[in-house]
């Protein structure tokens, strides 16, 4: 330690900080989230050349650096092909989520690549990799990703 902080007592200060603040989403992303908070459908761009279909929507092909001008309807059903629960409240988890939050990548019927979302009405201890599940939209929608309120077990 410095010379000039020998005799300073060290002090914590606890705070929370809150910065909040506005971006554009951009064309891709404005394209995806009006059609969920519009029409409760879910929309990805396919790539022109190799064919990839991308969830969540990518505005250039990474392999191709195609950019992508096609849309095609994708399924609001799919595959969990990996997932993590959080057993304790985290900032990342919104307040009106109850803890243990079950977080799920999941590959929609009709995309190539898979989705990061909240699985809910299922018991940590019953989520498997290959588990089917199905969006369930929010009944409140504004234009974001949580449009989607979160994916359940398809029955």
């Amino acid at each position: 330690m410095s010379e000039i902080f020998k005799g300073i007592e060290p002090m914590v200060h606890n705070s929370k900080i809150s910065v909040p603040y506005s971006w554009w989403a951009g064309d891709t992303a404005s394209k995806f989230f009006i059609s969920l908070r519009d029409a409760r459908k879910i929309i990805a761009p396919r790539c022109g050349k190799c064919g990839k279909v991308f969830m969540p929507p990518r505005k250039v092909c990474p392999a191709c650096f195609t950019e992508n001008t096609d849309w095609v309807d994708v399924s609001d059903e799919g595959t969990v092909v990996s997932y993590s629960v959080s057993r304790r409240r985290l900032e990342a988890i919104p307040g009106d989520k109850k803890v243990p939050v079950i977080w799920g990548l999941i590959k929609l019927d009709g995309a190539d690549t898979a989705l990061l979302h909240y699985l809910d009405e299922v018991d940590p201890g019953s989520v498997t990799i290959g588990m089917r599940v199905k969006a369930v939209f929010a009944e409140s929608r504004t234009g974001g990703i949580r449009d989607i309120s979160h994916f359940k077990p398809v029955k």
